[in-house]
């Protein structure tokens, strides 16, 4: 039985330690993970590499609302990869689109250089699930060296996307690590990974917390209308779950 990488997407330090005990293999660290992930902050870098021995994926996204970025942004996201790769950081998650909805390659390969020139891993994320054509992004991502893409599959999530991720990983999964993520619980891994084949997963293993100062009278600060006072966190226990899925498959 082949072994099966779990990855957890984290949006803190609590996060990343509820992973750790939870029993997961690697993590994706991001800030916001309401806006699809963001790059984390420096002290919870800092924080995490003390105290999380796992291999850590740190995104690098300046702001939500698509990857298409100008120069100044561009020139930004060079500066935190150098930083998070200074720290410690075993891998850097990014993804740069034009507006055609192609692979920016020239940014990407030197993206790609500058992380493998760290020792780090180059990873895209799912910018790669609105690309226009699936297989020419692919085939620029190898290209470029890209070491791991995650993906649903260009689906909204990764079981509905389960037979364009099988294609995926029986056409270029010799030439790329294939990441399925989104969607993905307990309760359906043990199939997903028997349908697509995939030696690595991703999720969120999420629940919510309840902050009480989210909403007074007609001033709110509340993200989802139906956890008008919560947050999302890693939740240990899923995480255990999830895991003990995988080794029983």
């Amino acid at each position: 039985m082949r072994r099966i990488i779990f990855e957890v997407c984290a949006g803190s330090y609590e996060d990343c330690l509820a992973a750790q005990a939870g029993g997961a293999d690697r993590i994706e660290l991001n800030s916001a993970l309401y806006l699809g992930g963001l790059t984390p902050s420096m002290a919870t870098v800092k924080m995490v590499k003390q105290d999380v021995k796992l291999p850590i994926a740190a995104m690098v996204r300046p702001r939500a609302g698509g990857f298409h970025y100008t120069q100044e942004e561009y020139e930004v996201m060079k500066e935190d990869a150098k930083l998070l790769l200074g720290e410690g950081i075993e891998a850097i998650v990014f993804g740069f689109l034009n507006e055609d909805f192609t692979f920016d390659d020239s940014r990407t390969k030197e993206f790609t250089d500058l992380i493998h020139a760290y020792g780090g891993e180059a990873v895209v994320h799912r910018a790669f699930d609105v690309v226009l054509d699936m297989d020419e992004g692919m085939k620029c991502l190898i290209a470029c060296g890209v070491n791991r893409v995650l993906t649903s599959g260009q689906a909204i999530n990764a079981v509905e996307g389960a037979s364009q991720l099988a294609y995926l990983q029986q056409t270029y999964g010799k030439q790329i690590e294939i990441l399925g993520g989104v969607g993905l619980n307990e309760s359906n891994v043990s199939d997903f990974i028997q349908q697509t084949q995939l030696s690595q997963v991703h999720s969120s293993c999420k629940a919510w917390k309840n902050d009480p100062t989210a909403k007074r009278n007609e001033v709110t600060y509340a993200y989802d209308p139906q956890h008008e006072f919560g947050y999302e966190v890693v939740d240990e226990s899923k995480v255990k779950s999830f895991v003990e899925v995988i080794k029983n498959r």
